[in-house]
């Protein structure tokens, strides 16, 4: 076992400090873990149930609100111990688990915004191929390369964190990260920050050049349509473009506040976090839920034939009764 490995645990000052916010932070970080959860699962369910919803579109829909949810309850449920019970400590064990997987939350997140928008721009752009491009098993090849490639290069950031020596166990976050604990180290880690640095590059550059490419495409022949046409494009757009730019400036500000010298306060931190955690995953969703007709039709027809089978279930159970008292 690494020695880091087997080093005391992390120390998370900051929820020592909070006083009187502690409880009101309870509230929220539990609000919106709850509410992100429910609103995600049912879309999920929605998407798995109804048999005309299993397109590329939503089949990257359900990709998105899954990694939504891992991420999420990979912050989360830690947070929430940690202010309900008044530990501050975490094993670094736990938080080199949490770095893995918050790691691959924020990759799957871009790139699978990122397949999103090529899966509108081929909608829009080459309708007549849509089918011969976009096939189900393209689909699946590429958001397995996701996923693997994205736990790949979490795993090995993960190992080599866990290599480096700790001089330092207490820090001033919410939550753990790879960068937090490099500070920790009592050497400067070159690699790990190259690696570190290689990685981001690809998950963040990559995927946005390819939004941009894919917007600049369907903006350029969405002009030469008709009014109606772009109206119907723009009304199938809004919603991933909403989640993309929600998404990039959480990414942007959580990004700039772990690469400041100097101390961030408190509250900004906090909202940082749960800006990029907590109120995405909650966002994404109820955006689709809105904005796209074809899932709303479906959420209201699951819930008409639930309560016509209770209607049902309610009329049986009176004619029971009616034939038994006879």
């Amino acid at each position: 076992m690494n020695s880091s490995v087997s080093s005391p645990p992390i120390d998370f000052r900051i929820y020592g400090s909070l006083g009187l916010d502690h409880f009101a932070l309870v509230v929220c970080v539990f609000v919106f873990y709850i509410s992100g959860l429910c609103v995600n699962v049912v879309l999920v369910v929605v998407v798995c149930v109804e048999s005309r919803l299993h397109r590329p579109m939503y089949v990257l829909l359900v990709n998105l609100s899954l990694s939504g949810l891992m991420g999420s309850s990979s912050v989360c449920p830690l947070v929430l111990r940690h202010l309900m019970t008044g530990s501050q400590e975490t094993s670094l064990t736990g938080c080199l688990t949490q770095v893995f997987f918050t790691n691959v939350y924020a990759g799957c997140m871009f790139c699978i915004l990122a397949l999103m928008a090529y899966d509108r721009y081929v909608s829009i752009c080459r309708p007549l191929l849509y089918h011969s491009i976009m096939t189900p098993a393209k689909v699946k090849l590429m958001l397995t390369l996701v996923y693997v490639s994205l736990s790949c290069s979490s795993a090995v950031q993960v190992y080599l964190t866990s290599t480096i020596p700790l001089c330092h166990h207490a820090v001033d976050k919410l939550i753990c990260d790879s960068l937090v604990i490099s500070k920790l180290s009592c050497k400067r880690t070159t690699l790990i920050s190259v690696f570190g640095l290689c990685c981001a590059l690809c998950v963040l550059v990559l995927p946005c050049g390819l939004v941009l490419l894919s917007y600049l495409h369907i903006f350029k022949v969405t002009l030469r349509t008709s009014q109606e046409g772009r109206r119907r494009a723009l009304q199938t757009c809004a919603p991933h473009l909403l989640s993309f730019i929600n998404f990039s400036v959480a990414s942007f500000f959580g990004v700039v506040s772990n690469r400041l010298t100097y101390e961030v306060p408190k509250a900004v931190n906090i909202f940082i976090c749960m800006n990029f955690f907590a109120i995405p995953p909650l966002l994404h969703p109820i955006i689709y839920g809105i904005k796209m007709q074809e899932i709303r039709q479906s959420l209201n027809k699951m819930i008409k034939d639930k309560i016509l089978q209770l209607r049902v279930c309610q009329d049986l159970r009176q004619i029971v009764n009616k034939v038994w008292c006879q």
